[in-house]
């Protein structure tokens, strides 16, 4: 009996060794599978969490444009006669596409849901938040405008920049973000404004800014930053028009 005993008191020890193994294990693999960061945002609600994600890619953006230098003055190093030639043909276009950081004096439009809480008996709730259209009419009236750059949410914009809507988010190349969306553009301060102003689609925003307290903004800014483009540039499907 004793030597039962004994055996008991000697398996105690080691069964609080394997559940602080254990443990210690499961607090390791959350650090790893949060990348150091806390697996719930503070705020606990959507739009945090969407910023806390949205906040991740672009981190991972700059990250993928400081390597898309390092190459680029890598390539650079190697010259040739016709590899300079095309390279100078490329330095021409990239402008233009949107693969250079630009800034300058230009615009800011901020639009922004209803309060929470808002109602209105009759209305449809989708009414009280901003959609991809009234992001989408801001822009083109931008673009309209002479703008030579535009960015969202300061992602920049390019002739392959999808916007949509999914549920009460708006999501941009992929990536969800919620309000306030902020779009920047740089040029003409005068002629994008008078832009804005007679676009019919901005009126119908406007008419609703009125009616439902969705937010609106539209001011000069004596410098606008946009970001080079980090996205892929290839287009993933085309279809031929005859």
């Amino acid at each position: 009996m004793s030597k039962g005993g004994t055996h008991a008191r000697q398996s105690w020890p080691l069964a609080v060794l394997g559940i602080f193994a254990l443990s210690g294990f499961l607090f390791v693999a959350a650090s790893v599978s949060s990348d150091g960061s806390d697996l719930r945002p503070a705020g606990g609600d959507v739009a945090s969490l969407l910023r806390e994600r949205s906040q991740r890619i672009d981190d991972r953006r700059d990250d993928a444009r400081s390597l898309r230098e390092a190459i680029d003055g890598l390539s650079a190093s190697v010259s040739s006669g016709p590899l300079d030639e095309i390279r100078a043909r490329v330095a021409k276009l990239e402008p233009a596409t949107g693969l250079t950081a630009v800034s300058g004096p230009g615009m800011r439009v901020t639009l922004t849901d209803s309060p929470k809480g808002l109602s209105f008996p009759g209305v449809d709730p989708n009414q009280l938040v901003v959609h991809q259209q009234d992001i989408q009419a801001f822009v083109n009236a931008l673009w309209a405008g002479g703008a030579e750059a535009i960015s969202l949410q300061g992602q920049r914009l390019i002739s392959t920049s999808g916007i949509t809507c999914v549920g009460n988010t708006v999501v941009l190349d992929g990536v969800p973000y919620a309000p306030p969306y902020v779009i920047e553009a740089i040029g003409d301060q005068g002629a994008m404004r008078a832009a804005i102003d007679s676009s019919f689609a901005t009126a119908t925003y406007a008419d609703y800014v009125d009616a439902y307290q969705l937010g609106l903004k539209i001011e000069p800014v004596a410098e606008v930053k946009v970001k080079a483009y980090a996205n892929p540039i290839a287009l993933q499907h085309a279809k031929a028009l005859s």
